[in-house]
């Protein structure tokens, strides 16, 4: 079973090589019952540990054959990866040892079922608490380790040794630490598994306790002085399990055997990750708040800012979707630009060409404005008059939300109707219901027909202070125009803008018989689309602007992630030694502390997408302003928590799974 030649181990103390072993060669039987003994300092613990493929022995270029060489079950292992050796170890070798090595915190059912978390799809409770009940402990099943004697806790070590059914126990000084009495109980079990043919192999310098085994070898400096068999050698075969383990372990390139499926395995180590976490919850809670700051103020900033961005959007539909303004150029003579309309002017027949040659116009409304002192009663106000076509409140989606909009009709006979803004409303008719009633605008009677939805202020003007009356009563009755200050073109689709834009100019200059040359000053067209573009770019721009300063929050909790995890790694080396000698690979002890990090940034966010909800509703609350939480938000500061937790997490678990099992376990 076990073959080693002339194996040697030595250790650098500084400048000083220490020789822990030199030239050992061995061989062990299938079924023996060896007892390795020796004083202090012999080297016996090193021979287990690299027996128990712990530790590796020193490679020496030699010219003898097979010098430093170790088969196990038939297979070379001197030269295979440290996840082989782990894969040997989980299929051939279970472990007790003198400091019992149980994983603190969970019962003695979980920890004799850890081994499990790494060679099959499921952890077995039922088997565990089955070898727990053979060796004695049925009624301490759900005692957690410090609720458990010194012979109670070597009891688990025992079971959770046998879990994975090994043809080899190798134990380090078993009764090291345990009263006479517990003593005698556990030499009495090794002694009952060797008997079942289990391979037992243990380490002591107790005469007594050596007198159970069948086999005596005795050490000094590191080489073995004798070798004494009290019992004959037991008939033993070739187990199919380690007929699989030589097959298998010839070479290094061999494929390891199916594991646990990938969801399953990182459930438990999500599941432990938990339960270590909530173990220190102080630590925990203080390396989460990071990431709950920072998650909480993305959500409220981006909830912010889609606010804001939906309140501009409501603003800049008030001016008018897929909308070109054509406006009259300004003369510039002697380098002095005079007034709008210097050059040339604008007519009611300008717009009905327009909308006659222009395919891509869906509506044309020439439009004048002025200011004018508007009257109700004893309350006057002096507000912005606007003449319109009947179009108009279809175009800037102003239909009244009472009454109605004037039509064609009115228009073009003139009519003297009115639809108000709120504004006004409530600076001259206060309670009283405006529908019907008589306005006075520049000293002419208009009849009130609508009230406009309200809009409230923007960038340039308050868009509820305002009266909307035909564009041809405009000009007619209240100012004396014969041309319009503007035409509004409302196209079929946003595509057609530019090209509209240049047929409109095309018409425009035309009809004045204006030279291309000229047409800059001429007339001049401006695409609100673009306005409305640029405002909303703002808004995107602050947005993410605020949402990358919020995010340095997450980036300052991931380095507490980080923290928390290194010392959590120092904390934790022998735990991990452990693992690794219960058949654990780098890849398993990678995803247990990158699964911790992971749980601590996703209860973190998970914590900050409530923070940063209860945050919008104060702020929306206290303030009034409007806030907005989207799925996309929520997903994104999740998926950036997450991501921190990977990100932060590696390091960590990196260093954690490229430590050496023997120098973990030996760490203090």
């Amino acid at each position: 079973m076990i073959e080693i030649n002339r194996i040697s181990k030595s250790y650098q103390m500084g400048d000083t090589a220490i020789h822990a072993l030199s030239e050992v060669s061995l061989t062990i039987e299938s079924g023996e019952f060896v007892a390795i003994m020796g004083p202090s300092g012999s080297g016996k613990s090193t021979l287990m540990h690299i027996l128990g493929l712990l530790d590796v022995p020193d490679v020496e270029v030699a010219s003898v054959e097979n010098v430093g060489s170790y088969r196990l079950c038939g297979v070379e292992v001197s030269g295979l990866s440290e996840d082989r050796l782990a894969e040997l170890r989980r299929k051939t070798i279970g472990f007790i040892f003198q400091q019992f090595n149980l994983l603190p915190r969970i019962t003695a059912t979980e920890n004799v079922a850890v081994p499990l978390l790494y060679s099959e799809s499921r952890i077995d409770y039922a088997r565990a608490r089955k070898l727990l009940e053979e060796v004695g402990l049925g009624s301490r099943l759900e005692h957690k380790t410090n609720e458990l004697s010194g012979g109670q806790q070597q009891r688990v070590a025992i079971a959770r040794s046998l879990i994975n059914q090994p043809a080899i126990i190798l134990a380090d000084e078993p009764t090291g630490n345990l009263d006479s009495q517990s003593e005698h109980e556990i030499m009495a079990i090794l002694t009952d598994l060797n008997r079942q043919g289990i391979t037992v192999i243990i380490v002591t310098h107790e005469e007594e306790i050596g007198a159970h085994a069948s086999r005596i070898i005795r050490m000094r400096d590191g080489k073995i002085q004798s070798d004494t068999r009290s019992r004959a050698l037991p008939a033993h075969k070739v187990e199919p399990a380690l007929a699989t383990v030589r097959e298998n372990g010839q070479n290094d390139s061999a494929q390891s055997p199916v594991g646990p499926s990938f969801f399953v395995e990182f459930m438990q180590y999500f599941i432990q990750g938990f339960r270590q976490l909530l173990s220190n919850k102080i630590r925990t809670a203080l390396s989460m708040l990071g990431i709950l700051i920072g998650v909480g103020a993305v959500v409220a900033v981006l909830a912010l800012g889609t606010g804001a961005q939906q309140a501009i959007e409501a603003q800049l539909a008030s001016l008018g979707s897929n909308l070109l303004v054509l406006r009259p150029g300004a003369q510039n003579i002697a380098g002095v630009f005079q007034s709008a309309g210097s050059a040339t002017r604008l007519t009611l027949e300008d717009a009905s060409a327009i909308q006659s040659q222009v395919t891509e116009a869906k509506e044309v409304a020439p439009a004048v404005n002025s200011r004018a002192q508007v009257a109700y009663g004893n309350k006057n106000w002096n507000t912005q008059v606007t003449g319109v076509t009947a179009s108009y409140g279809q175009m800037h989606a102003s239909e009244p939300v009472v009454g109605r909009f004037f039509t064609i009709e009115e228009n073009l006979k003139r009519k003297r109707v009115a639809v108000i803004g709120m504004t006004l409303v409530r600076e001259l008719f206060g309670d009283v219901n405006p529908i019907g009633e008589m306005l006075k605008i520049d000293r002419v009677n208009f009849l009130v027909i609508g009230v406009l939805p309200e809009k409230g202020a923007n960038s340039f003007r308050d868009q509820d202070d305002v009266v909307i009356v035909p564009v041809l009563t405009a000009m007619k009755r209240l100012f004396g125009k014969t041309y319009v200050d503007y035409i509004e073109i409302e196209m079929k689709d946003a595509k057609s803008l530019d090209s509209a834009s240049d047929s409109i100019k095309q018409v425009v200059l035309n009809r004045h018989r204006i030279l291309p040359a000229q047409s800059e000053e001429a007339f001049q067209i401006r695409n609100m689309a673009d306005i409305q573009e640029a405002l909303a770019s703002s808004s995107k721009t602050m947005s993410v602007l605020l949402s990358a300063i919020a995010a340095i929050s997450l980036l300052v909790g991931g380095i507490g992630i980080m923290n928390i995890m290194l010392v959590s790694v120092t904390e934790r080396t022998k735990e991990i030694g452990l693992r690794k000698a219960i058949g654990a690979k780098r890849w398993n002890i990678l995803s247990q502390f990158l699964s911790e990090a992971i749980v601590v940034s996703t209860v973190g966010g998970v914590m900050g997408i409530c923070l940063g909800w209860l945050v919008t509703v104060v702020l929306t609350i206290a303030t009034g302003w409007n806030t907005t939480i989207s799925i996309a938000s929520v997903l994104l500061a999740f998926f950036f928590s997450a991501t921190i937790g990977v990100v932060f997490g590696i390091y960590p678990a990196t260093k954690a799974s490229k430590l050496h099992p023997i120098v973990a376990l030996r760490h203090e």
